[in-house]
């Protein structure tokens, strides 16, 4: 099995990936997996990025975080023991702690350094505990690290939230170009998700000049969806809480139901097909 390949078609593994940092990443991460776990949707969030802002954002502070990603990667732990509940019905989380930042590192010898994670994830002891999961969202460091190559290697697809911003597409180049690279060294099957746009201001012409370009250039890679500039989306992880649950009106929240159900619909009819 390659592996990112569905194992009976659940969970459904998505990395959530930019190199570029500010982009909307974890908000997007923290955001969508809240929506899917709403709807029905149990939802596991693996936090890889070293500033461990998922995993805060979820309400798990540093103080929970005895077991996290980093063990995992190294080895000393199994997935397993890393996840916990959060407040949140339907969503469960393995943290991320700043030990993440020497991974990199550490991992630099081992010749099967990019497939620790997919590794973890396959492990027998963890499977009862990831099984009933029907998507786990893998939150990405912002850099093409070992990491970020760890969470492809394991995952199904890549899904790459995109400020709408002028040079928005230059930096996008790398990033497919990465994803290339794993599909054709470690993981045959890894896709890519869709491009979110993300901090879309209706008011601004540039915003709506980026997302023509990028929707002529991608194509229908690019979500329907777009997320809004809206101030709540920023507010709500001071408050350890995602925007959906912090203020679940807000303009942002709604765009984060519509791209959730739209993630769900886009893999409905792959399936179909």
């Amino acid at each position: 099995m390659a592996a990112g390949s569905p194992a009976g078609g659940r969970p459904r593994i998505v990395a959530i990936a930019n190199q570029k940092g500010g982009v909307g990443k974890t908000t997007t991460a923290i955001n969508l997996a809240t929506a899917l776990a709403q709807d029905g949707h149990p939802t596991l969030v693996v936090d890889l990025d070293p500033q461990g802002n998922a995993s805060t954002g979820l309400g798990v502070l540093p103080d929970r975080r005895e077991v996290g990603t980093y063990e995992v990667i190294s080895g000393e732990r199994a997935l397993h023991e890393a996840i916990q509940p959060t407040e949140i019905e339907n969503l469960q989380l393995a943290p991320g702690t700043r030990d993440l930042s020497g991974a990199d590192i550490e991992m630099v010898d081992d010749p099967a350094r990019a497939e620790r994670l997919a590794k973890a994830i396959r492990d027998p002891r963890s499977q009862a505990a990831i099984g009933d999961f029907e998507y786990i969202l893998i939150d990405c460091p912002p850099s093409l690290s070992l990491l970020t190559v760890n969470a492809m290697a394991a995952a199904h697809s890549v899904l790459v939230p995109l400020q709408c911003e002028f040079f928005a597409l230059e930096g996008l180049s790398q990033l497919l170009g990465t994803i290339k690279h794993v599909q054709q060294r470690i993981n045959r099957s890894l896709r890519i998700e869709g491009i979110v746009l993300t901090m879309y201001d209706r008011r601004n012409n540039l915003s709506f000049q980026v997302e023509q370009d990028v929707r002529a250039t991608l194509g229908e890679h690019v979500f329907d969806t777009v997320i809004p500039r809206n101030v709540r989306l920023s507010e709500a992880p001071s408050h350890a809480m995602p925007a959906l649950i912090y203020d679940p009106n807000c303009s942002g929240s709604r765009a984060y139901r519509a791209l959730a159900g739209e993630l769900v619909r886009r893999a409905a009819a792959r399936l179909a097909a």
